[in-house]
Formats: structure tokens, sequence, C-alpha cells
């Protein structure tokens, strides 16, 4: 997930980082702290890498120490805001096997990646935008239901929503009643297409300030414990 997806997607030419949502069953997490072990990686700053707090909906943060990746970071999640359970994730998962040596990276499902971008960060609201119209530029020769439907749900670039109301007018009308967005769009009302698009980002930004405002209060308690250890 996270920005390592949004590059395989082609929305984005490089990250940092990497960031994995991961099942938090016993056997996995033991899989994967051998992995971690190998590439020397540490925890850094909270929670502990600890199964209690994946589940609670933390990220816990690791910094490689391996000299083939000196200082990269590493963050794993169990739970993401507005984003389904991991095996529905699985599931729906997109699998990259033409990658270098062979490699077979699987990632969040497009839809998925969209639904944990929309975060309260102003960095995240960008990428969705560019997810969803690298996904319309390059899948319009092939348009199934499915995306016909995720992009009518999901374009956020005013200009296209309304070529994509015009091409798609009879499901477009199906959706226009979950989305006042495409409501606005098909009234040709761009100003109110404007003000619905804002305000689907607010609430997001909101939902998702609301979902972290106790773990943020939960991470606080566990830095100053910490910081009081003898």
């Amino acid at each position: 997930m996270g920005g390592q997806a949004c590059v395989l997607y082609g929305a984005a030419e490089f990250s940092r980082d990497a960031d994995f949502a991961i099942l938090a069953s016993p056997e996995n997490l033991g899989r994967l702290q051998a992995a971690l072990h190998e590439l020397e990686a540490e925890v850094i700053a909270v929670p502990p890498f600890e199964a209690q707090y994946l589940d609670r909906g933390h990220a816990v943060h690791f910094r490689c120490r391996h000299p083939d990746a000196p200082g990269f970071r590493v963050d794993v999640m169990a739970r993401l805001r507005g984003v389904a359970p991991f095996a529905e994730l699985w599931e729906r998962r997109t699998s990259w096997d033409d990658l270098s040596e062979g490699f077979q990276v699987d990632s969040l499902s497009l839809p998925d990646l969209v639904a944990s971008k929309k975060t309260q960060r102003d960095k995240d609201w960008p990428m969705v935008r560019r997810l969803v119209e690298v996904s319309y530029d390059t899948d319009f020769s092939e348009a199934t239901p499915e995306r016909i439907d995720f992009w009518l749900r999901e374009l956020r670039s005013p200009d296209l929503l309304l070529e994509a109301v015009r091409r798609f007018a009879a499901e477009a009308e199906r959706v226009s009643g979950e989305r006042p967005a495409v409501n606005a769009a098909l009234a040709g009302d761009v100003e109110a297409m404007g003000g619905s698009l804002a305000a689907e980002e607010a609430l997001e930004r909101e939902l998702d300030r609301v979902y972290w405002t106790p773990l943020k209060a939960e991470l606080e308690r566990l830095r100053h414990q910490r910081g009081r250890a003898p």
C-alpha cells in the first residue's frame, strides 16, 4: 500500500519508504519479524511491534540498518480507516509479476488504495486525484462496468468528471443519487460540482481526524511512559 503502490499504478515516480497492510496473525507476525530481522530493522518511535497496537489501527514504524537498505523506512498496519478487513483486501489485490528479477508484488486494488489515501493529510488528496485519472486515461478502452462505476464515484477532476458523465450517462444516472458531484455534473452545474467535490474531501478529512484522535492520544501516553522509563 502507500507510495510504492502508487508507483506501481503509475501515479507517482518514487517513494522514500514502504508501507504494508498485513494480516496480524501470530504466524504471520512471526514471518514478518524474521524478515525485519534480516533487514536489521529497528522500531522507531511508538508504538512497539505488538499485535494489540496493530489490531487497534496503529502503524508500527521501522528503520532498516542492513547495508543494502541503509536508513530505509518500513511501516506496517493491520487496519486502515475506511478500508475493508485484510481478508477482503487480499481477495481483491492486484498482483504485479512483470517486475525485475522475477519478483511478484501484491498491492491493494486500485479502489482500495484510493480509499486508503482519503486522509487528513494534504499530500494524499492530489494522489487520490492522480490515481483515478491514471486509471481513466489508461483503462478507458477497456471500460468494464466496475471501472465505470469506480470512475463516476471517484473522479475528482471537474473536467474529467463532466466528460465521464457525458460518456456514461446511464451509469451516471444510477450513481447520481449517491454522489452529489455526479448529480451536479449531469445538470451541467460546474459551480455546484466543485462545491460537492470540496465537501467530499472535507468530510473524509474530518472522519480521518476523528478516527485518529484517540489513537494519537494513546501514542502520546506511550511516549510519556517511555520517557519516564529508567
